[in-house]
């Protein structure tokens, strides 16, 4: 059964409504989720996002990383 099938059982009051359901491709969001990862070598990571308009650079932020018990700084990684 397809979208426009669902779509028309669901609406079954008595009388089908045949309207034909169109999704439409939406933009791309301003804010991307990125991973930070420590620069210490132990694979932690954080997750985060940021604004992909106004912070075109890489992102590194100082952060805890609980493998070295330390604050450490955490690179963002692709």
């Amino acid at each position: 059964m397809d979208v426009a099938q669902e779509a028309i059982s669901f609406l079954s009051f008595g009388a089908a409504i045949a309207a034909p359901v169109v999704f439409m491709a939406k933009k791309k969001g301003a804010r991307l989720v990125i991973t930070l990862e420590s620069s210490a070598g132990t694979g932690f990571t954080y997750t985060t996002q940021k604004n992909r308009k106004n912070t075109t650079a890489r992102l590194a932020l100082k952060k805890y990383d609980p493998v070295v018990k330390q604050h450490v700084v955490f690179n963002e990684k692709k």
